[in-house]
């Protein structure tokens, strides 16, 4: 398949397609694998939903005043007539409904035909539910935030069985300023909107309501957004401007961001080097070139430090997690902090925020965080997290005999004695 976020290839039969994908799911309920037959970004999706009964209902979050004053003050109420202006047909035409939702897929507006909406209410497809993996299964608005990506979600790949009946496309949204997730834009209806049609237009609402918003925004031209989580090289936002750093220029940003009150050279070089390979020469080479990347603005020198205020993706993180909120910090987290570097204080501070972030995850004992921690990099091996999952999860959930056996063979792998393996199983 040429798209691999689309659900149908070319020429395929929608009711065979419904009945290969539904076999697999079942299949997937019973015994926690799945089969070829299934796309990749929905399999990875029913891995994470599989903490859900498959007969589960979104939960209703907010209603009635509390609704209006929260979508009120949410940044996409600014762009909720371009949304109208460019889906406000296909939602009147009597098989489709327009959803706007927040980062944490809470529903904000259902737009469509009224018998439409009747229909979608019986799941509660409203204003004010919860329609994030987590607490809806795999769907597209849902499964577009968690993977980031515009997707389409056909019949029943679907994870709760209810939401089978529909299928839906959905793609997310972007602050332009600093590249913060604000949430997804979803149009809903039945199998007919299985085409590269309704996933283009999707994908074109978002990136103009991304336009509306760069446009209606304010200039910020002394705050820099840094994202160095999951990636080899940072990106650095300031004044309108994107710029993409080097491996060492990203390590020595990182490390100016780590100590907003200064470094002298010799402190970032003993970062940057270690104890035994300080280049004082090459050091002032590189904040040379560092400053000219970033303009003689931001820089100083003696110590050196970053003037502006400075947003991080990491140190968001690490605010979120200071303040008890694991889940949040979770959806924030990226990935390791510049992975690939093996500056002795980007491994540091890395270490830390993973540490950090692992240590509220368990902490918390809750089944969907460790989910997905798990299916982090930082989390992959974590035989302590696989087993607090295993523990976590009802003895008849899908997702339990894969906790399990990945828990089983990290122990293998770290070749625990008998004893130590049975009493962490829990058996």
């Amino acid at each position: 398949m040429a798209d691999p976020w689309l659900a149908l290839e070319f020429g395929a039969d929608p009711a065979e397609r419904i009945a290969q994908v539904g076999a697999a799911h079942e299949a997937f309920l019973t015994a926690g694998t799945t089969t070829g037959r299934v796309r990749d970004v929905v399999r990875r999706s029913w891995e994470r939903s599989a903490l859900l009964d498959p007969e589960a209902t979104a939960p209703v979050d907010l209603t009635d005043d509390a609704l209006a004053s929260y979508r009120a003050a949410h940044p996409l109420h600014r762009v909720l007539p371009l949304f109208r202006d460019l889906l406000g047909g296909i939602a009147l035409d009597g098989a489709h409904l327009m959803a706007v939702c927040d980062a944490d897929g809470r529903l904000l507006w259902v737009e469509g035909h009224p018998g439409v909406l009747r229909h979608a209410e019986r799941m509660n497809f409203v204003p004010g539910a919860r329609w994030d993996e987590a607490h809806a299964g795999t769907n597209a608005p849902g499964t577009a935030l968690a993977v980031d990506h515009s997707v389409q979600i056909f019949a029943t790949e679907h994870f709760v069985r209810p939401v089978q009946r529909w299928t839906c496309a959905a793609a997310p949204i972007h602050d332009p300023t600093t590249g913060r997730l604000l949430g997804a834009v979803d149009i809903t209806g039945g199998n007919h909107l299985a085409t590269p049609q309704s996933l283009a237009l999707v994908r074109a609402t978002a990136r103009a309501a991304e336009a509306f918003l760069a446009g209606a925004a304010p200039a910020e031209p002394d705050v820099l957004h840094v994202a160095a989580l999951g990636r080899d090289e940072a990106e650095l936002r300031v004044g309108g401007r994107r710029i993409r750093l080097g491996r060492r220029h990203s390590e020595l940003l990182v490390l100016l961001l780590d100590h907003p009150e200064g470094r002298t050279g010799e402190q970032l070089g003993l970062d940057l080097y270690g104890d035994d390979r300080l280049h004082p020469v090459t050091l002032r080479a590189e904040l040379s070139r560092l400053r000219r990347a970033l303009g003689d603005e931001l820089l100083d020198s003696r110590p050196y430090r970053l003037r502006p205020a400075v947003r991080a993706d990491f140190r968001t993180v690490t605010e979120l997690l200071e303040r008890g909120d694991a889940a949040g910090a979770l959806r924030a987290y990226r990935g390791p902090l510049l992975p690939g570097s093996d500056a002795p204080g980007v491994a540091r501070l890395r270490r830390l925020v993973d540490g950090q972030l692992r240590a509220a995850v368990l902490a918390a004992a809750d089944p969907a965080l460790l989910a997905a921690w798990t299916a982090t990099p930082a989390g992959a091996d974590d035989l302590t997290a696989w087993q607090a999952l295993a523990r976590a999860l009802p003895p008849g959930a899908p997702r339990r005999p894969l906790a399990l056996a990945r828990a089983r063979q990290l122990a293998e792998e770290y070749d625990l004695p008998r004893a130590t393996l049975l009493q962490r199983r829990g058996n």
